[in-house]
């Protein structure tokens, strides 16, 4: 048993560790006139070619947007004077490294930058077995309000379970009254969200970014054929521009109007609010937690 469990904790490790070094070569390409959909590109192959799985495609969400902004199949946009959030998830065999970080082109937001990233550290130093979320939660709101800024009420971390990227428990960006308590072994990611707006986000815009919630029987060709490409993915989100373009359009309606599907529209903030954001993903011990995307 003991033996098993080590197993998986090392293809968690394995999968951060991955993340942590294409996260790394990522954050050079961030720049003024570079193409988002390149920068994607070169993390999801990255990540590839040294043996993992993307656990989800690469969001770059800019400004107002907190989450699930990814490039479409020809997305021709380039980075402009933005404060650009870079959301990276690995797997191996299912087993799932998250992390974030935000970078701020306009040099007009490093404390924004810096009261999501505190709050972050400040949250990891206190985790360990038997700490509530309730208490996690506490420490990154009172961190970010000691910087100026809000959290993100409606975006939280999350666990991580094998081909599951949003698996229980929630772990909030607020103090609740109600909370989990997290166990030697539990992974976790903690993902605070800051904000110098209302605090929330809505969903806006087209979702380019799908997951498969169950398969069910379509007639035509082209989307019996996308089926089997979307089954793939077990269950994890995919991007659009990963699918095979024979009628596309068509197909992926065909199987969106059987209810198949779950899509993610971009997350903005309700005030039109920048938003940072930093992230990563822990095992949690005895007496503390291990990073595992550092």
């Amino acid at each position: 048993m003991e033996e098993e469990l080590e197993l998986v904790l090392n293809k968690y490790r394995s999968a951060g560790r991955i993340l942590s070094e294409v996260r790394g070569g990522v954050i050079e390409l961030v720049k003024e006139g570079s193409s988002l959909l390149e920068v994607a590109e070169f993390v999801e192959n990255g990540i590839r070619e040294k043996g993992g799985e993307p656990a989800f495609p690469c969001n770059i969400s800019r400004n107002d947007e907190a989450a699930h902004a990814t490039p479409s199949i020809d997305d021709k946009a380039v980075f402009g004077n933005d404060l650009v959030k870079i959301d990276i998830g690995v797997h191996i065999d299912g087993y799932i490294g998250d992390s974030a970080v935000t970078v701020d082109l306009s040099g007009n937001s490093e404390g924004l930058v810096s009261a999501s990233e505190a709050a972050l550290n400040e949250a990891i130093k206190i985790i360990h077995d038997g700490i509530s979320t309730i208490e996690i939660g506490e420490v990154i709101e009172n961190t970010m309000r000691e910087h100026g800024y809000k959290p993100v009420v409606n975006l939280t971390g999350h666990g991580l379970m094998r081909y599951n990227s949003h698996a229980p428990p929630t772990i909030p960006n607020v103090k609740y009254e109600h909370g989990v308590i997290l166990k030697e072994n539990d992974v976790v990611a903690i993902e605070p969200f800051a904000t110098a707006g209302a605090g929330k986000v809505v969903e806006s815009g087209n979702a380019e970014i799908y997951s498969l919630i169950k398969a069910k029987p379509v007639r035509l060709r082209e989307a019996k054929k996308l089926l089997e490409e979307i089954k793939k993915y077990q269950g994890l989100p995919f991007a659009k521009r990963w699918l095979p373009r024979e009628r596309l359009d068509l197909a992926l309606r065909t199987v969106k109007n059987t209810g198949a599907l779950r899509e993610y529209p971009v997350l903005r903030e309700e005030e039109k609010g920048l938003v940072s954001q930093a992230e990563h993903t822990v095992i949690v011990k005895k007496d503390g937690c291990e990073v595992t995307t550092r």
